[in-house]
């Protein structure tokens, strides 16, 4: 057999360019500052990363975050880092998983988009609270309770369908729209102190099928993204997790721990109308990290 010219093109590291961050945005331009995302947890880690990307592809932003004056300025970072791309931001400082709070930042962005223009194209679910509490502690006084439990599911999985509900029923969504929900392994995996998290993140990727059937008709595509093992503020709140990020480290097949921009990368990826047809999925990104 001849040698194939084509065959040669992609393997010879001759033909190979480095990797150029602005071609990738360019070529993944979602918008062109009119419609919106919104993100839940918007002020770190894969919240903070997607609402730059998302940015820099053309998105106005409307973030949600609870931070204390002490941490304040992670917000304030990440709205300058947003404005850079020369697209809207707007930042709401509150309680995501309270229901009036909820229908309170709802209201603001129905104002918002009434005056502005435009839908919300992507909403992205990054609410990461909760207890890490084992279910039978060392004594009684340290075993998990009842409002311990339902307080985690509640934040970092039912508050996913309350979000997306009243943000159909305000006619908020885009005809073609995505819906993202970060879970992580530990949705079937376990991990000492991890079992609250582990629950909600099994509940919301329930929530995840249940509403991308709901919804498919309606043109809006609802994907959990499991990221591998990445140093976020949540994750440092893990008793152990030096330990987690050292098996990380030592077992990934990639060599190296997730990071925020990679969760960032695929969720902008994910974004484009080619993805239309994926729904109800739970897409990995983590280099392999749950293979192993």
């Amino acid at each position: 057999m001849g040698e194939n010219p084509h065959l040669f093109f992609i393997f010879s590291r001759k033909n190979v360019q480095p990797f150029n961050p602005k071609i990738f945005a360019m070529e993944l331009k979602l918008d062109d500052g009119r419609n919106w995302a919104l993100i839940l947890g918007s002020s770190s880690g894969f919240g903070a990363a997607t609402a730059i990307k998302l940015a820099e592809c053309g998105l106005n932003i409307f973030g949600v975050h609870l931070d204390r004056r002490e941490t304040l300025p992670n917000a304030q970072r990440v709205m300058e880092e947003i404005k850079k791309f020369g697209v809207k931001v707007y930042f709401f400082n509150t309680n995501a998983a309270d229901d009036k709070k909820r229908e309170e930042v709802i209201s603001q962005i129905k104002e918002i988009i009434q005056r502005e223009g435009g839908k919300i194209k992507v909403l992205m679910h990054s609410l990461a609270f909760g207890t890490l509490k084992r279910y039978i502690g060392d004594n009684a006084e340290s075993d998990i309770n009842r409002q311990n439990l339902e307080m985690t599911i509640d934040i970092m999985g039912n508050s996913l369908v309350y979000w997306v509900r009243d943000i159909f029923r305000a006619g908020l969504f885009d005809k073609d729209s995505r819906v993202f929900a970060m879970t992580s392994a530990g949705s079937h995996r376990v991990y000492p102190s991890y079992g609250p998290v582990s629950a909600a993140k099994a509940v919301l990727e329930s929530h995840v099928r249940q509403l991308a059937f709901e919804l498919a008709k309606e043109g809006i595509r609802v994907i959990a993204i499991q990221a591998g093992i990445t140093d976020t503020p949540a994750l440092r709140k893990i008793p152990g997790h030096e330990k987690m990020i050292e098996w990380a480290k030592e077992n990934n097949p990639s060599g190296r721990l997730t990071t925020p921009e990679d969760v960032a990368n695929v969720i902008a990826l994910l974004s484009r109308p080619e993805a239309y047809w994926i729904t109800g999925a739970v897409i990995r990104v983590d280099g392999g990290e749950d293979l192993v």
